[in-house]
């Protein structure tokens, strides 16, 4: 059975700088992004792993080439027209966490809900519901973001991103500045996300965290070099890691 395509990007031209400074990060890329499927984009250190998250969720232009999503070109689309389309189709999670330090959990949320929602006890039943699914209890939600730990509010960031319902969720690497614990805890938030229908595309160089994927996508010399299918994720199963190292291991990793 044919999978249904969220994002198709054709084409893709991607470089920084200038004439003899000029670096191309790639320059016919390629990529399709499926429906139910939990994406993982790896690949060394400045192969160009968030230079094409950022396309592929608006957040960036390419130089050239078509990105549908769900049809529509968002390359074609002006500034404000992005803005609006972004907010409604997309979630985003980063290694850095961006929450307002001054205010609770629960406000940062709502913050980001009211743009498409304006209803704010909608927003706040949907957030309980997602703050229980993180594990996050309401004495914790009612704290700033500067009293929480990184973990915590990782997880809270997630909360934010999924709360208006996301066509897809980015997340670059979500995990790499919180330790080996509060990694595993969002890991675990990602992957019952994943398993509630949520479509992810996530960034990362590392293993573990590219174990909770179903696809695995390598990037490399500015194309998609390799591919695996690792499918439902499935904890402590040694046959999963070892198909990831073996794959890992041909891309040259």
């Amino acid at each position: 059975m044919n999978k249904q395509v969220v994002i198709s990007a054709r084409h893709l031209k991607k470089s920084f700088g200038k004439d003899e400074n000029v670096q191309t990060i790639y320059s016919d890329l390629n990529i399709d992004i499926y429906k139910g499927d939990f994406t993982v984009i790896m690949g060394s250190s400045g192969a160009g792993k968030s230079t094409l998250l950022y396309s592929l969720s608006g957040m960036d232009k390419p130089d050239s080439g078509e990105i549908l999503f769900d049809g529509t070109d968002i390359t074609k689309l002006n500034s404000d027209k992005l803005a609006v389309f972004r907010r409604k189709e997309c979630g985003f999670v980063f290694q850095q966490i961006y929450l307002i330090d001054k205010m609770s959990l629960m406000d940062n949320v709502i913050t980001a809900g009211v743009l498409t929602n304006k209803n704010r006890e909608d927003i706040r039943e949907n957030a309980k519901k997602l703050f229980s699914l993180v594990n996050i209890p309401e004495l914790t939600w009612k704290k700033n973001s500067s009293q929480v730990s990184g973990g915590e509010a990782q997880r809270a960031g997630i909360v934010r991103a999924v709360i208006n319902h996301p066509n897809v969720l980015f997340a670059d690497e979500p995990t790499g500045a919180l330790n080996s614990a509060n990694s595993a805890a969002v890991l675990d938030v990602l992957t019952s996300l994943y398993e509630q229908g949520q479509n992810i595309v996530m960034v990362t160089h590392d293993k573990k965290s590219a174990l909770r994927g179903s696809r695995i996508l390598y990037i490399k010399d500015g194309e998609i070099f390799g591919e695996c299918n690792l499918g439902k994720y499935e904890s402590d199963h040694p046959m999963r890691t070892e198909k990831l190292e073996r794959f890992t291991a041909e891309m040259g990793w």
